[in-house]
């Protein structure tokens, strides 16, 4: 039996809490989702019976502790229907799995003179390691522009595939623009050149299909506090054959099978990309997001997002001397846009006093920015637990700051 969406709300404790006097209305989930009572209560339980270290202790607690992590582990790879639960590998999160891809997929396949295709479109996370490998490697660093309507050129994309290229790496929703790449097409090219790709799914995988085997991604990075989850997890998927190629991004105990004075040798996959004491909860926590978000149907869970969203661009649009950003043909969960005469974050900062939370800046995607020629934006972003009355909200809250800017002016 499915879960009823209407019911969600009360499943978030976090929310039923008055801020500066006012029903929180939290629109900030595109920075970090809220956690349902399942994942709190399954980090207190495991901190109250199991808490210890994992994988060679002998002892009841640890044994506990092993079967709850690696179990997770498989409630992950089925989720996103990996072949191998051992494709599955723990992370701090989507930053630090694409470092690791980065770093190691670098150190095993690029060299000067080859090239990296990224877009314009990415989040800090998924640039910056990027121009750092090309910089260390001699190889040349490429940028897909985006267009008026914030979608990629996929014309110039063609056409920068060459024999050169040794790797793509593309978000599939932008975490600015809510914009949605065509993330299969993208691929497709991509594997007619002989080229993987990596997919930063941070702002997808809560959202769209994620499918990974359906996709043919060859990488798949995304974190758990985006998904109902725990801060401080995250998950890489790697093709089998990519991992076992690449050698281990950080060294330490659990990612040795052997070591002598003039020899190491490595652990099995994942465990080689797993160094030192792990967070153990972590993925016991996303595990238990993960439980909870499948209790919904798929279809109807982004019927009623994408019917939120379009809800939300409605209303926004109605506000006078408002700039919504992107005009993209498929969008998700993000609302990105601008009032004349208020800067962004005086905007967030006001809202805030009618208790609505709202992100503002750059979002770690200054490219962007640039590209629109301004400094940032005010971003509402949504969640399964969000509303229409959340949305009225926040238009309430936009047109009451701009009363306040008319009085002082």
């Amino acid at each position: 039996m499915t879960k009823s969406i209407s019911s969600a709300r009360a499943d978030f404790p976090i929310l039923n809490q008055l801020v500066n006097d006012h029903p929180l209305v939290y629109l900030d989930n595109a920075a970090t989702a809220q956690k349902p009572r399942s994942v709190i209560d399954s980090l207190v339980h495991y901190y109250e019976f199991d808490n210890a270290n994992i994988h060679r202790g002998n002892h009841t607690l640890a044994i506990r502790a092993t079967e709850a992590h690696e179990a997770a582990r498989s409630t992950i790879a089925g989720f996103i229907n990996a072949q191998y639960a051992h494709e599955i590998v723990f992370t701090r999160g989507t930053t630090e799995s694409i470092n690791l891809v980065a770093y190691s997929f670098g150190e095993a396949f690029v060299k000067a003179g080859d090239e990296i295709i990224v877009t314009e479109l990415e989040h800090h996370s998924n640039y910056v390691p990027w121009f750092l490998l090309c910089k260390r490697k001699g190889a040349t660093f490429r940028v897909v522009p985006f267009d008026q309507n914030g979608e990629l050129d996929l014309e110039v994309f063609k056409s920068m595939l060459s024999e050169k290229t040794r790797l793509v790496a593309v978000n599939h929703v932008s975490n600015s623009l809510g914009t949605v790449n065509p993330i299969s097409e993208i691929i497709q090219l991509a594997h007619q050149a002989g080229v993987p790709v990596l997919v930063d799914a941070a702002q997808s995988v809560q959202h769209l299909d994620h499918d990974v085997q359906a996709l043919d991604a060859d990488f798949y990075a995304f974190s758990g506090h985006k998904i109902y989850g725990p801060t401080g997890v995250g998950v890489l998927y790697g093709k089998e054959k990519w991992l076992e190629e690449m050698p281990p991004f950080l060294s330490g105990g659990e990612m040795i099978e052997n070591v002598t004075c003039d020899k190491v040798t490595f652990n099995t996959l994942p465990f080689k990309f797993e160094a030192g004491t792990p967070d153990v909860s972590g993925p016991i926590g996303l595990a238990a997001a993960i439980d909870y978000l499948i209790q919904f149907d798929p279809a109807e869970l982004k019927d009623y997002e994408t019917d939120l969203l379009n809800y939300g661009l409605e209303q926004l649009s109605d506000i006078p001397d408002l700039t919504i950003y992107g005009n993209p043909k498929h969008r998700s969960s993000i609302l990105p846009f601008n009032v004349a005469g208020i800067q962004h974050y005086d905007m967030g900062v006001l809202l805030d006093n009618y208790g609505i939370a709202v992100r503002t800046g750059q979002h770690c995607t200054q490219p962007v920015m640039d590209a629109l020629g301004i400094t940032g934006t005010v971003r509402a972003s949504l969640a399964l637990y969000n509303t229409r009355e959340d949305i009225d909200a926040l238009v309430n809250g936009i047109k009451r700051v701009q009363r306040l800017f008319r009085r002082k002016s």
